[in-house]
């Protein structure tokens, strides 16, 4: 059985992630600095920057997989060169273990603000929807945090060949299952909330993904990566922008700098877009605020 390691699995990302991967039938060790309710995994309890526990867990569990999801996860939470040094830090010791005891893959979780969107001195797109091809341009210490780690991935790919594969996914804005019925989003805002109040998801440019469509394109990454290209950055989001009526319009009333770049976008079309994942992956997003938002509103 296919023995995979997830760093962060309590999170919000990485419960679903680590129950997509149970589910795929693969053995699951999850390590996070806490430990969370009915999770189909072993989990241990340990702060992956203390370097000998780390050590010593990759050596007693010795993965043929690395899912990577680890990191002080918003921007802001902690001072710049705090939070830029944890992340990094994360990425390069679990890159170095992994490499020690013969992982055979490791997709580590990069962010959609590596674009550079909500810079204080302005931003607009070069086109939409964006895809991977679009310049980064990272404004703030986390941003700047997910450009290295995709960036040492790139680096591992160069370096390492295939002894190991590597790649790094943008999640977009995680909406857990239970925050479609209510419970508060990363923001603080519940998902109704966001829908009435557009300006809360204008700043993420309207992006969203449902946790357990990410748990998919992790399993698919994963299924896939001796056969795709080595160190691949990939956009993981929705089908569709989080926003109720025509998504031109919102971006022309709360983000006037991408108004010219949207007008071709259909009504609902997301501004990012996850069709490298597909074409590569055969990966889609099943879940959208219509279906799991709007269900439980009827119910």
């Amino acid at each position: 059985m296919t023995r995979t390691l997830v760093t962060g699995g309590a999170g919000r990302l990485g419960r679903s992630v680590v129950r997509a991967l149970a589910q795929s039938g693969r053995e699951v060790v999850s390590v996070d600095r806490v430990l969370a309710d009915d999770l189909p995994a072993e989990q241990v309890e340990l702060d992956l920057l203390d370097a000998e526990g780390r050590h010593a867990l990759f050596t007693r569990v010795r993965p043929d997989e690395v899912v990577h999801l680890a990191a002080i996860p918003v921007p802001f939470a902690a001072p710049d060169d705090e939070l830029y040094a944890v992340n990094t830090a994360l990425a390069f010791g679990v890159l170095g273990d992994a490499l020690r005891v013969g992982a055979r893959s490791l997709l580590a979780a990069s962010s959609p603000t590596v674009i550079g969107y909500g810079a204080p001195t302005g931003w607009a797109p070069h086109y939409l929807p964006l895809d991977e091809q679009h310049p980064v341009a990272p404004w703030n210490a986390y941003a700047l945090s997910k450009v290295a780690v995709e960036e040492l991935m790139r680096m591992a790919a160069r370096r390492e060949g295939d002894r190991i594969r590597v790649g790094a996914f943008r999640p977009c804005y995680v909406i857990a299952p239970e925050e479609w019925r209510g419970a508060p989003t990363q923001q603080g805002h519940t998902i109704a909330e966001r829908l009435d109040h557009p300006e809360f998801s204008a700043v993420a440019l309207f992006n969203y993904l449902d946790a357990r469509d990410a748990g998919d394109f992790v399993v698919a990454w994963l299924d896939h990566a001796a056969s795709v290209p080595n160190g691949e950055v990939f956009f993981v989001g929705a089908p569709d922008a989080l926003v109720r009526g025509s998504v031109r319009d919102a971006v022309a009333e709360h983000l006037p700098s991408s108004a010219a770049a949207a007008a071709g976008l259909g009504d609902s079309a997301p501004l990012f877009s996850s069709a490298r994942a597909e074409r590569l992956l055969g990966w889609r997003a099943r879940r959208t605020w219509r279906t799991e938002f709007e269900e439980v509103e009827r119910a």
